[in-house]
């Protein structure tokens, strides 16, 4: 999709594999970004020309301004000025990593539901693709995909090999992703429901629908811990919510509070099994949450079974 001279300049470079995105903005040096190091491409501008030709070859820019490459995994997300014009481009790798989810396969055949923590560009997407290919494909289970933004299988109407049998279901604009993934359930009978980048308050209500009608769910969203998703009020009945308690003196003594004032986990969250990934897709896994532990803002988590470590670069 990139001009003649961008692409030659992309493979002078060299280090492909290592290659995570090229951004292009109008007016300024086009830039290659690897996972390690950022380098100009060359010492000419972008011109809107440039940009007008990458948006020629590339499919459709849906409402959250993301486009793709068909049958591939890259994904393009645009800049607009206020008259809706595309000035710049932000031109993202996409590729099959398989074997990602050895690491975590366990907790994946367990049937529980399990939500991916990490911070954007760690991989949480890749891992949620193998982890669609591995349950569809080596368990036989009947698995669906909600690709709000055509990432996990790829643009166009025919999905990418990378996720096996898994069936996948698009959306038409995002903001009716949790209306897609209740029509799911109740239209294909899925026993997993697979979704990427959960961001709002209806898609977490949507999450909780599905886990109480039975249904494995295997999401992501954006965090570098726990405590960040317990702090997000939007995300927090991800894992159940938080609730506001007021404890009386012995119980205040007996957990080391200073006040009485605390808060706890609500019952019944819709994950019980989270991951954290860090640079590479692999981070600190969380077992299982108990439903009465007990959570404190303070950025302390209090009376939590957690699981073992996985290799990150990312401290914790």
């Amino acid at each position: 999709m990139l001009p003649d001279r961008l692409r030659r300049a992309v493979e002078a470079q060299g280090n492909l594999e290592q290659l995570m995105e090229v951004v292009l903005d109008l007016g300024r040096l086009p830039e290659a970004r690897y996972s390690d190091a950022a380098t100009y491409l060359t010492s000419e501008p972008v011109s809107q020309i440039e940009i007008d030709e990458c948006v020629q070859r590339v499919g459709h820019f849906s409402g959250d301004n993301r486009a793709g490459i068909e049958r591939t995994l890259h994904r393009i997300s645009a800049i607009r000025n206020r008259q809706g014009k595309i000035i710049g481009l932000t031109c993202r790798v996409g590729r099959a990593i398989y074997g990602t989810v050895e690491l975590i396969r366990d907790l994946v055949e367990t049937g529980q539901s399990l939500l991916l923590l990490g911070r954007p560009g760690v991989g949480k997407t890749t891992a949620l693709r193998e982890i669609a290919r591995v349950l569809a494909d080596d368990l036989g289970k009947r698995v669906v995909i909600i690709d709000t933004s055509n990432e996990i299988a790829g643009d166009g109407d025919i999905p990418h090999p990378a996720i096996g049998r898994a069936r996948r279901m698009q959306v038409a604009k995002p903001e009716w992703q949790h209306q897609v993934m209740v029509e799911a359930v109740e239209n294909h009978m899925p026993q997993v429901i697979v979704i990427d980048e959960i961001g709002t308050e209806l898609e977490a209500l949507a999450a909780r629908t599905i886990a109480e009608r039975g249904v494995q769910l295997v999401g992501t969203a954006h965090g570098n811990a726990l405590s960040n998703l317990i702090k997000n009020p939007t995300l927090s009945d991800l894992i159940g919510g938080i609730q506001s308690v007021t404890l009386g003196d012995e119980e205040m003594r007996r957990r080391g509070l200073s006040q009485k004032a605390s808060s706890n986990a609500k019952p019944n969250p819709p994950s019980r099994l989270r991951s954290r990934c860090g640079n590479g897709t692999a981070g600190r896994c969380i077992g299982t949450w108990p439903p009465r532990s007990t959570v404190c803002c303070g950025g302390e988590t209090r009376a939590g079974k957690f699981g073992r470590w996985m290799p990150t670069a990312v401290p914790l």
